[in-house]
């Protein structure tokens, strides 16, 4: 009886089903049920046993294994090629009016983020239902990767505007999301989110914290078309984006904090050109160096994403000229305030050192970008951007 007390006792093995280096998980998924014994199924003597012959071995054996099988309880097989999937199509509808699919989740499914836990699906829906209404987020899913037997990573954006501040000031995360499936019932039984812009992930985090207020200061931008773009990346440091392309009128400038040369390029858009066409303003104005030196400067307009470079008029002055940028990755460092040249200079070997740091490849020069009029803004809630152009950016 000792031996058998002591096999009923025999801790029973639990997974883990984060990926072995990613971070620890609050709970366990997964309820594993011990194997039941009886006194009848295996019987322990005390006296040597009878001496068997070779077929009544066999036969012995297989009796016992036939015995423990039907005490262990099946496993039940995850299809989780068909979750990857699954969550392809249901998570880009996580704030919008369908909404996710609540089925896929378990009713005490755990979810974290660096400020944020519940631990049933009920839960998980009200912080979903929360952000919906305070926050309007847009949400992008860039890819679902199986990380693991019964795991399934993702990677997302997620911009937000907090509309209860006057200034609804626009929060940027980037990430990913770990969830956990139950393999007793194939549905998600955790989702843990980690976010690129900190260290410390782990709930309660105050770097987390001082993230989401940072993000809440006011910046002044004008109600203005600006290109298209898609934030891939937001680090402590900086963005990556993806720019669509655009078409710009441009001319010969003397720096990149100067305006030489903005009087030719406004010119060109409000009138002075080939069939004296009028074009609606945008924002920013851009001022290019095109060297190491940030010596070689241009000075830019934007111009409305609706027109095409075949339709728009030719500049009346030689020095003018359109091009069309075909988009690309690039790394921007927003900040506020007069973008002087010491500043903007400042700027750009921070963000430069930064990305060469974290293992990217910086193109030579650099655009500093102005969306304010320096006459009619308050220089402390100015918002300016250094963009340095990428070479390549895998996003893992």
């Amino acid at each position: 009886m000792a031996r058998i007390r002591c096999l009923q006792e025999m801790p029973v093995a639990t997974s883990n089903f984060l990926h072995p280096t990613s971070h620890p998980f609050p709970t366990a998924c997964v309820s594993f049920r011990p194997p039941t014994t009886t006194t009848t199924a295996i019987r322990f003597q005390r006296h040597r046993p009878p001496r068997l012959r070779s077929e009544s071995k066999r036969q012995f054996k297989s009796a016992i294994r036939f015995s423990l099988a039907e005490q262990s309880p099946p496993k039940r097989r995850v299809e989780t090629e068909g979750l990857v999937e699954f969550l392809y199509e249901d998570l880009p509808h996580l704030f919008d009016d369908q909404g996710i699919d609540e089925s896929a989740y378990d009713e005490s499914v755990v979810f974290r983020d660096p400020i944020t836990k519940h631990d049933s699906l009920s839960g998980y829906l009200f912080n979903i239902s929360l952000l919906k209404t305070l926050f309007s987020p847009l949400f992008h899913l860039h890819w679902v990767k199986q990380t693991g037997p019964y795991e399934i990573t993702t990677r997302w954006t997620m911009v937000m505007k907090f509309i209860l501040l006057p200034w609804k000031p626009e929060l940027v995360f980037t990430g990913t999301s770990v969830m956990g499936i139950n393999p007793e019932n194939g549905k998600f039984c955790s989702h843990v989110d980690y976010w690129d812009s900190i260290e410390k992930n782990d709930y309660f985090s105050l770097e987390g914290l001082l993230d989401v207020v940072k993000q809440l200061r006011i910046y002044k931008t004008p109600d203005l078309e600006t290109p298209k773009y898609q934030i891939l990346k937001r680090t402590a440091n900086y963005e990556v984006r993806q720019y669509n392309p655009f078409i710009i009128v441009e001319t010969t400038g003397d720096k990149l904090s100067g305006n030489k040369g903005f009087n030719d390029v406004a010119g060109y858009i409000f009138g002075k050109n080939s069939t004296m066409e009028k074009i609606p303003m945008t924002t920013p104005v851009f001022t290019q160096a095109v060297d190491a030196e940030l010596s070689k400067v241009s000075i830019q307009i934007v111009l409305p994403l609706d027109k095409e470079t075949e339709s728009l008029p030719d500049p009346n002055q030689e020095s003018v000229s359109l091009r069309k940028i075909e988009g690309g990755i690039a790394a921007v460092l927003k900040f506020s305030g007069k973008p002087t040249e010491d500043i903007v200079c400042e700027k750009e070997r921070t963000l430069r050192s930064n990305v060469i740091k974290d293992g990217l490849k910086p193109q030579m020069g650099c655009l500093l970008a102005r969306y304010n009029d320096p006459g009619r803004t308050w220089s402390f809630i100015m918002r300016n951007e250094v963009l340095i152009w990428l070479d390549d950016f895998s996003l893992d």
